[in-house]
């Protein structure tokens, strides 16, 4: 069996050919049973943990596009704690196996595969959701997700300017580090309702139970996607955002059974589950709405799908232990 490293990954994908690889892994499907969650109470009065448990394998068998004869498994653990230790706050490993035998072929660096795929749905869901000409980007909180998804976003659409807002500044001007000789212009952002305001793109991907985005703020022909709040009790915008927005989901499934930013408005009342307009099945196939004009509102809620996650080891193991 071949471990696969971070920086393996690193260097085996590319934006945007792994949104290309994403978008054809939907187009075709996959048998992806609901992900196993569960609560790790720690001592010492840390913040609970959450360990998740993400399987999938190809749904036409050997020589399926894409999943091929593969099965996979993520296990990734989120500990909300782990910033003050100087760690990500995902850690975990990516089994990928044989679907012919069960057979272990490589375990991979499961956060840096996170990163990749999860920002490569994000970006395959702009590509039919956001302006054509969105160039300006916000991206709120500053983990290690952040740079991924301005550089896929960047590779759909033509970004040029991108703000960087975080609870704390030290946070956002890390990532602008990370992102120095991309070509973007990146800022600090001070303020997030006056940089809610210009963004074209918004990016969120933040560990925050509590909204952070107001409606009230989003400018006519805004996209949005929400990436942060992976649990049903946490939310990073308000009940405005889900009013005024037309929404999608990364799957039916996962939006309906976690997400925050989606349940906790449904419970009360404030939307209808036809709200929800369609997936990333229903985008990649071409079978749900998408932007109707260039003053929508658009908001796509992820949740994380391990279909991403067998698309995106399968793209790596190919790339780096078959080439």
């Amino acid at each position: 069996m071949r471990v696969v490293t971070a920086d393996e990954i690193e260097a085996a994908l590319s934006y945007p050919a792994l949104i290309d690889v994403v978008e054809a892994a939907f187009k075709v499907g996959a048998i992806a049973p609901p992900r196993h969650h569960h609560t790790v109470k720690l001592a010492g009065g840390e913040p609970d943990a959450t360990l998740l448990l993400m399987p999938a394998w190809s749904a036409s068998g050997p020589g399926a596009a894409t999943a091929g004869t593969y099965l996979g498994i993520k296990t990734v653990c989120v500990f909300p704690g782990n910033g003050k230790r100087g760690l990500p706050a995902i850690q975990g490993a990516y089994l990928l196996l044989s679907a012919e035998t069960g057979a272990p072929l490589a375990l991979l660096d499961a956060p840096r595969l996170t990163a990749w795929r999860t920002a490569a749905a994000s970006a395959l869901a702009a590509r039919y959701l956001a302006r054509a000409d969105a160039s300006r980007m916000l991206m709120v909180g500053a983990g290690a997700l952040s740079a991924y998804l301005v550089r896929a976003h960047a590779s759909v659409r033509p970004i040029r300017e991108v703000a960087i807002w975080n609870r704390t500044r030290a946070g956002a001007e890390r990532v602008a580090e990370v992102l120095a000789g991309s070509g973007l212009a990146v800022t600090v952002a001070d303020d997030l309702e006056q940089a809610v305001r210009a963004a074209d793109i918004i990016s969120t991907a933040t560990l925050s139970a509590t909204p952070l985005i107001q409606g009230a703020w989003l400018s006519p022909g805004t996209h949005l996607d929400c990436v942060g709040a992976y649990r049903a009790d946490m939310r990073e915008t308000d009940d405005d955002v889900v009013r005024r927005a037309r929404i999608w989901v990364d799957t039916r499934a996962g939006g309906f059974a976690e997400a925050g930013d989606i349940l906790i408005p449904l419970a009360a009342g404030v939307i209808g589950r036809d709200k929800v307009e369609g997936d990333l099945f229903d985008l990649a196939r071409g079978t749900a709405p998408v932007r109707g004009s260039d003053s929508d509102i658009t908001m796509f809620k992820s949740v994380g799908a391990s279909i991403e996650d067998l698309a995106a080891a399968v793209a790596v193991f190919e790339g780096v232990v078959s080439a």
